[in-house]
């Protein structure tokens, strides 16, 4: 399982101006998508986005557009909720002559809240 970043906004800009200034090496983890809370990964993972992993990890469709016929979905909405998701890393989307072809990234996500704290944590598989 990789673990995934959960860090507030201010904890990253200090660790990021760390780096810039030479003070400390980036991070091993440093490329890899990271969130600000838990609740940023619920906001993205919603029942129709959850949906539409499902039919990209079933379906497994050849092009966005092949995408677009089997969800019914306007083209430009599917096209800004896929960026999200490759940005989160949760899917990947695979270029292929003029056309991408959207698959799944991970098969699954285990969120570890700490109720006494901030430092919550996620890993995917």
């Amino acid at each position: 399982m990789t673990k995934l970043k959960i860090q507030n906004l201010r904890s990253l800009r200090e660790e990021m101006r760390a780096v810039a200034r030479g003070e400390r090496p980036a991070p091993a983890d440093a490329a890899m998508p990271s969130f600000n809370s838990v609740e940023a990964v619920v906001r993205l993972l919603t029942p129709e986005n959850r949906r539409l992993l499902a039919i990209i990890r079933d379906r497994k469709p050849r092009s966005v557009a092949e995408l677009v016929e089997m969800t019914g979905r306007a083209q430009p909405n599917l096209t800004r909720t896929l960026a999200k998701l490759e940005a989160a890393g949760f899917i990947k989307l695979k270029t292929i002559g003029r056309r991408k072809a959207p698959s799944t990234a991970v098969k699954k996500i285990v969120v570890e809240i700490d109720p006494f704290s901030n430092h919550d944590r996620m890993r995917v598989a």
